[in-house]
């Protein structure tokens, strides 16, 4: 398992948009529309990092052989 680094970037990527998406919304009186953004994007971002998991687990059951 190699954790490929345009992960790290598409996380990274994905937390200035929304950040920006949630200034600008925040700006314009829109604070629930900012909220809902916000929450949107951390479950985009949960999802990618429990896919991360899975990956380390499985690599961690082949290692030590618990199949």
């Amino acid at each position: 398992m190699t954790i490929d680094v345009s992960t790290i970037f598409q996380i990274a990527g994905i937390g200035i948009i929304v950040a920006m998406i949630h200034t600008v919304l925040k700006q314009m009186g829109k604070e629930d529309m900012a909220h809902w953004v916000t929450v949107i994007g951390f479950v985009v971002v949960l999802f990618m990092v429990v896919r991360l998991l899975n990956d380390l687990f499985q690599e961690i059951k082949t290692i030590f052989l618990f199949q």
